[in-house]
């Protein structure tokens, strides 16, 4: 980026993602393909080639958003979310930061502060995986952001455990054709990329460069992760059984004709098809969640109360897509971005900087002494807690304290080890 959307006077940066797909519902990826497809295309090479067109979009010049000035940000502050009850104790901004003027190419940004001493309190970026999935949408107003939208589709509530009440938040839907980020030339919609890892290094390594740390990286945290491919594919299968979602004889088969090394044999893709079958409609991300129905009739069972409504990536989807809100917003309407969908499924096909592993850019990470958290819910089938701890097992790194038992008000809510 060649600005900063908002400057902190304390510049801590502390990169934090749910890497490649991870999102609290499977339904916030419908307009994507599942993640296991997507795991079985990249290891059999099987990408779609786009249509390469360095033309801007509709033979109309670019049009984009300049970098963030003092005067930048006060038009960027919003000033009432719609739908919002009662004041917000802490200011919120919200649009776009140019990082290609040439190509017209803009990325939309939520920024959130601290209510209490924002210019003290860290800042964290957080950006959602999918790939192709919004940072906003699922991830502020589904997961972690202040607020999150009511079965009404148009009226906000606050939500209890919003990490902003720890730091400063900031929020970037990556890439363009991302939510409300654009390009005006077509051709980047089929050139993108990049993970937390590679970021981080490209942090590290323009601070040595210029001998100047012009970003305090303070660490990185990826959540429910895919870092490498075989790995995750192969602890896919290794978690249905285990959970008793497939049968003995399928996850044999898998097991006998899958050697998950990058090479994936007919026979091989046939097994792991089987096995899939077999677990049925569930949802891949939160196993024991319910499912959404019916948008338009919420169930109010108990689940919904113990895993939350799972119809809440549609309320937040039409909701963003309300024209109120996309002026409070201070939102792009034309092009790729309009109207607003959580997944894009163009990013998702031409998904092309996809590295098979994240390991060599973890450990170059850890050579320089960048503080990593690796971390995992135990309920997610496809970005498993089994295929993080294959990783932990490859990278080889000591333990330094032993596994023990969880506990938050002295309950156990799951297993910790440290390393």
């Amino acid at each position: 980026m060649h600005t900063q959307p908002i400057k902190m006077k304390r510049g801590l940066l502390v990169l934090w993602s749910l890497f490649y797909f991870s999102v609290a519902n499977a339904d916030t990826r419908n307009q994507a393909k599942q993640p296991l497809e997507f795991n079985q295309l990249r290891v059999s090479r099987k990408y779609v080639q786009g249509k390469q067109d360095s033309t801007p979009k509709n033979g109309t010049s670019p049009s984009v958003h300049r970098g963030s000035t003092s005067n930048q940000r006060e038009q960027d502050k919003i000033v009432c979310m719609p739908g919002q009850t009662g004041v917000a104790e802490f200011d919120q901004y919200a649009g776009y930061v140019t990082v290609d003027a040439k190509a017209g190419r803009a990325l939309f940004y939520y920024f959130v502060e601290a209510p209490q001493d924002p210019s003290n309190k860290p800042l964290v970026l957080w950006l959602n995986g999918g790939p192709g999935c919004s940072s906003f949408g699922s991830g502020a107003m589904v997961e972690l952001g202040p607020f999150s939208v009511h079965s009404d589709n148009k009226t906000l509530y606050k939500k209890r455990h919003a990490w902003n009440r720890m730091a400063n938040m900031l929020f970037i839907e990556i890439p363009a054709g991302v939510g409300y980020s654009y390009s005006n030339t077509t051709s980047d919609y089929y050139n993108t990329g990049h993970y937390i890892p590679e970021l981080a290094n490209l942090i590290l390594s323009k601070n040595r460069a210029t001998n100047v740390t012009s970003i305090k990286l303070k660490g990185v945290a990826i959540g429910n992760a895919d870092l490498d491919d075989n790995l995750t594919l192969r602890a896919s299968y290794d978690y249905y059984w285990m959970h008793a979602m497939i049968s003995g004889k399928a996850y044999k088969a898998v097991k006998d004709k899958c050697g998950f090394n990058g090479t994936y044999t007919e026979d091989c893709q046939n097994a792991m098809d089987l096995a899939t079958q077999e677990k049925g409609n569930i949802d891949d991300y939160d196993i024991y969640a319910p499912i959404c129905q019916d948008a338009s009739n919420p169930s109010k069972s108990s689940d919904s109360l113990v895993f939350g409504d799972p119809c809440t990536n549609h309320y937040v989807s039409s909701y963003l897509n309300r024209p109120e809100v996309q002026r409070a917003l201070h939102a792009n309407t034309t092009g790729l971005g309009y109207p607003w969908m959580d997944c894009s499924q163009q990013i998702f096909d031409n998904w092309k900087d996809s590295p098979e592993t994240m390991l060599p850019s973890i450990k170059k990470l850890i050579s320089s002494g960048t503080r990593i958290w690796l971390y995992s819910g135990d309920m997610d089938a496809v970005c498993s807690f089994i295929s993080t701890q294959y990783v932990l097992d490859n990278l080889g790194l000591p333990i330094e304290a032993a596994w023990r038992p969880w506990r938050v008000d002295n309950e156990v809510h799951s297993p910790l080890f440290i390393r």
